[in-house]
């Protein structure tokens, strides 16, 4: 099998996460900080390392600013859900994901919200005056995608961060597709909330975010339970993490985010390498054929989208499921406004995305695929 859908979920998973997983559920399935006893602390520990490293690796104010979520989902509805202001205005980008979507549609259906999605000017992403252009006087947040999970179009987060800054706008960065092989200093880039995917670019187990905050802004609790700290207070703690870590920790998978963060580190100049090598080359060999490929050549981040004229996506990833062994993903990838943008809501776009791990034999045999089929359609 050759996988291809590292955008949706990376399959193959370092050594090391595998070890730090297995020892997790031998060593440190004690519930942390619910209990005094020797097991409880020492996986309370283990999580705050993690904490610690997070925090380090984006350069945010504290570990505590790390909040852990089940998903990267969850973060970006924590900062919204939990920032909303009655009456308010935010601008998000056409680039967005639908667990940025779905959220602001269901405030402005409440009558709490409006929002402007900002279009891209830019033939290789969103620029700071598609932001300022949807600019209101109530406007009080700014969501950015920063590498686009369809095409892998790039947002200049840096001058957005800027001008959200200057503007006093609250801004938060998707950075599910970005979290692993590009530097995202929060501090640097005035980030207020960042939202990672621990399963895609760190590596880790699915089911374990983050939403990282820089303290200027915080959200209010969107879930309410049990934190193991004041316990006998019907009050949520007011202390974060506390206050958005409701209920049980996924102790393992955090512990397993962690191993997935000393991976991408220590080979941080190798993955961002054959990121860029694979889509490049996959761009230019796609480049002579008759198909339409919708990402440009300088953003090669180990996401392209391509469509086979008059094929629907998903009659094309089916076919090299069945008949080639190689995972894509066709349809929509859960992002409704980029395929408005590309003209694709007919046909969805067959979406490639490499890993680390894959390889230029695989990318080689998939060029290979694409030429047998349109020589037989």
């Amino acid at each position: 099998m050759i996988y291809f859908d590292n955008s949706a979920s990376t399959f193959v998973k370092p050594k090391e996460v595998i070890k730090a997983m297995n020892e997790a559920l031998n060593l440190y399935t004690a519930n942390p900080g619910r209990s005094g006893h020797k097991a409880s602390v020492k996986t309370a520990m283990e999580i705050q390392e993690v904490r610690e490293k997070l925090c380090r690796h984006f350069n945010a104010p504290a570990p505590e600013n790390v909040v852990f979520t089940n998903n990267c989902s969850e973060a970006l509805n924590l900062a919204i859900l939990g920032t909303v202001k009655k009456n308010g205005h935010i601008i998000c980008t056409e680039n967005e994901h639908n667990s940025v979507l779905r959220p602001l549609e269901h405030l402005k259906n409440l009558g709490e919200i409006d929002y402007t999605v900002a279009k891209q000017s830019d033939r290789l992403g969103i620029r700071v005056c598609d932001i300022e252009k949807c600019l209101k006087d109530n406007t009080y947040m700014v969501i950015c995608n920063h590498i686009s999970n369809v095409n892998g179009d790039k947002a200049e987060i840096k001058e957005i961060g800027r001008f959200c800054r200057e503007k006093g706008l609250i801004f938060l960065v998707d950075c599910a597709q970005s979290g692993g092989h590009e530097k995202i200093d929060m501090q640097e880039n005035n980030i207020d909330m960042l939202s990672i995917a621990g399963h895609k670019g760190f590596y880790a187990p699915q089911a374990i975010g983050s939403l990282i905050l820089s303290g200027r802004h915080l959200p209010c609790p969107i879930k309410f339970g049990g934190t193991g700290t004041n316990s006998l207070d019907l009050n949520m703690p007011k202390e974060i993490p506390d206050c958005y870590e409701t209920g049980t920790l996924s102790s393992p998978n955090i512990i397993a985010l962690g191993a997935g963060l000393d991976f991408v580190e220590e080979n941080y100049n190798q993955i961002v390498n054959r990121l860029d090598d694979l889509t490049t080359f996959l761009n230019y060999e796609l480049s002579k054929l008759p198909v339409e490929v919708y990402t440009q050549p300088e953003n090669s981040d180990g996401v392209l989208a391509f469509n086979i004229p008059n094929i629907h996506s998903n009659d094309f990833t089916t076919y090299l499921d069945e008949h080639c062994g190689i995972c894509v993903r066709g349809g929509y990838h859960c992002a409704p406004e980029k395929h408005k943008a590309l003209g694709t809501l007919e046909t969805g776009a067959i979406r490639v995305s490499f890993s680390y791990f894959n390889t230029y034999s695989e990318v080689a045999r998939f060029i290979q695929a694409v030429k047998h089929f349109l020589k037989h359609i």
